[in-house]
């Protein structure tokens, strides 16, 4: 790969914004500076004025989009993987929902052998099957399980490694050992799909869970005298809270409150299914069928959310929109998820040693172009 300078844009990081250039290194950025200081020697040059470049986005929490979903083999998985690369999301973690175990452990020793050779795909996430019944969602009731000790270590012996995030019910018999299993193991346990009170998801923080699955959705919302998990998070220092701000999971308004009481610890995800970059119609989600209209995705016949339809830049917009600063908005799809996964060292940053992850973005902010690992994925038109 050449030594390639990126110059003449805006920079935009958790940092904040400011003038400079860019020069990648094979997947590494070399250096990174502002004003005329750009060092000789690169390989190739692309002006980039009017235009702002940023980390590539990191989504921990998504399940598919062009048409295809994560839960149907490899072509599905690279199929709406490239979707979400047109829309800068550079890492990807690989969502699933709840089946048959036995169809969990073949979905996880595919993504591990994909992510082998795909730096992109961080791995997998288990979004079921250890899920409240009372707040499955799009989840099959017929699939949901208690987190036996057993099934844990299928589930985990099956990933190699691969499995990077478990939601689970933590007031679920078994739940908090299961937490402590997998924090223990190097998974992100969240907490999420539940009927925890304040109380238990203290609980499941303190056993080692470091994350709340979709903030306000598929759990109890805030009560002036039952405050929930939400507010358990939001006091928690620990916890990163996933947010799906496509104007339909959470209220302007409510994402504003979140930013502010959770400051650097916001996750913008997409929780994308299969219409993702597709059209409206019938799709399906695991083994239940979704009815999209005008970008909303419900369950067949119910007022149930299925997923969203969203693109990471297009939560960008929609953040800024909400009147969220810029940098943390940035942060929430960058910074923060690095931070999650324990990359904080390599992702989500404009700055030298990390990788180059890289996305431009047009004076609208849609995305120009998209370097991941130090490939240009998407070009300019």
């Amino acid at each position: 790969m050449p030594r390639t300078l990126l110059q003449g844009a805006e920079l935009l990081d958790a940092s904040g914004r400011r003038p400079g250039w860019v020069l990648l290194d094979g997947d590494r950025i070399a250096a990174v500076g502002g004003g005329a200081d750009a060092p000789p020697g690169a390989d190739a040059t692309l002006d980039l004025p009017g235009r702002t470049l940023t980390p590539g986005f990191i989504d921990l929490h998504g399940h598919g989009g062009g048409g295809a979903g994560f839960d149907d083999g490899e072509q599905s998985i690279a199929a709406a993987l490239a979707v979400h690369r047109a829309h800068g999301t550079t890492r990807s973690v690989i969502s699933l929902v709840a089946n048959p175990v036995e169809s969990l452990v073949e979905s996880l020793r595919l993504i591990a052998r994909v992510a082998a050779d795909d730096p992109t795909i961080v791995g997998a996430h288990l979004e079921g099957p250890f899920l409240a019944p009372t707040r499955r969602g799009a989840h099959a009731a017929e699939h949901l399980l208690a987190p036996d000790e057993d099934v844990v270590e299928i589930l985990l012996s099956a990933a190699a490694g691969a499995l990077v995030q478990v939601t689970i019910a933590p007031e679920l018999p078994g739940a908090l050992d299961a937490i402590r299993r997998l924090a223990g193991a190097g998974v992100v346990a969240a907490v999420g799909h539940t009927d925890a009170d304040e109380d238990v998801t203290r609980a499941a923080f303190d056993a080692g869970a470091t994350m709340l699955t979709h903030a306000f959705n598929a759990m109890p919302g805030i009560h002036h005298r039952a405050p929930g998990p939400v507010a358990a998070a939001f006091d928690d220092e620990r916890v990163v809270l996933e947010l799906v701000l496509d104007g339909v999971h959470v209220h302007p308004s409510v994402a504003r409150v979140a930013f502010r009481s959770a400051p650097g610890r916001i996750a913008l995800v997409t929780d994308a299914m299969a219409a993702a970059g597709s059209a409206d119609g019938f799709y399906q989600l695991g083994t239940l069928n979704v009815t999209v209209k005008d970008g909303i995705a419900l369950l067949n016949g119910t007022s149930t959310i299925a997923g969203s339809t969203l693109t990471q830049d297009a939560a960008l917009r929609t953040a800024l929109a909400a009147g969220i600063d810029e940098a943390a908005a940035i942060e929430a799809l960058t910074a923060t998820p690095a931070r999650v996964l324990g990359r904080q060292s390599e992702w989500g940053m404009l700055a030298a040693g990390f990788a180059a992850d890289l996305v431009v973005l047009d004076a609208d902010l849609r995305v120009e172009q998209v370097w991941a690992a130090g490939r240009e994925i998407v070009g300019a038109a």
